[in-house]
């Protein structure tokens, strides 16, 4: 029902598309990698081969392997999602990589709290509202000449 949730507020097809890819990426190596490696039960995998996975999720799954507590792996994620959005700026705009890294350091210091935060929301109160990201999204998905997918 999650996975099922994020596909649906995706903000464009671009982005639905984009968590779609990530997250049949991550399966596919979770999937080559050695049961003794990995740490995701093979149960796990079954269930995620039957699904059109979003990166959230996929990423939750593999987590499940992990044996790191839930607040890790939210900080994880997080940074993750920080540390890209810092890549993909460095290459639209001319910041330069010691920018970049400043940027990435002051996201990395909020990181905690929204974790925190999101810890302590029930599951009702799930939302995806980002009016001004569907729009740019939209324009981006047919713009002439892009850099890359997102």
């Amino acid at each position: 029902a999650l996975n099922d949730w994020l596909l649906q507020t995706r903000e464009s097809a671009e982005l639905r598309l984009q968590t779609e890819q990530m997250g049949r990426s991550l399966r596919e190596w979770l999937r080559k990698l050695p049961e003794s490696s990995n740490g995701t039960d093979a149960t796990v995998l079954a269930f995620a081969a039957g699904l059109d996975p979003s990166y959230p999720v996929m990423f939750a799954l593999a987590a499940t392997g992990s044996g790191a507590p839930e607040r890790e792996v939210l900080l994880a994620y997080a940074f993750g999602w920080a540390e890209n959005l810092m890549q993909a700026a460095l290459k639209a705009v001319p910041l330069g990589q010691t920018a970049g890294q400043t940027i990435l350091s002051r996201l990395a210091a909020e990181i905690p709290a929204a974790v925190e935060h999101a810890l302590a929301l029930p599951d009702s109160a799930r939302q995806a509202y980002s009016p001004m990201l569907a729009i740019l999204s939209s324009r981006h998905e047919t713009q002439y000449s892009r850099l890359f997918r997102s």
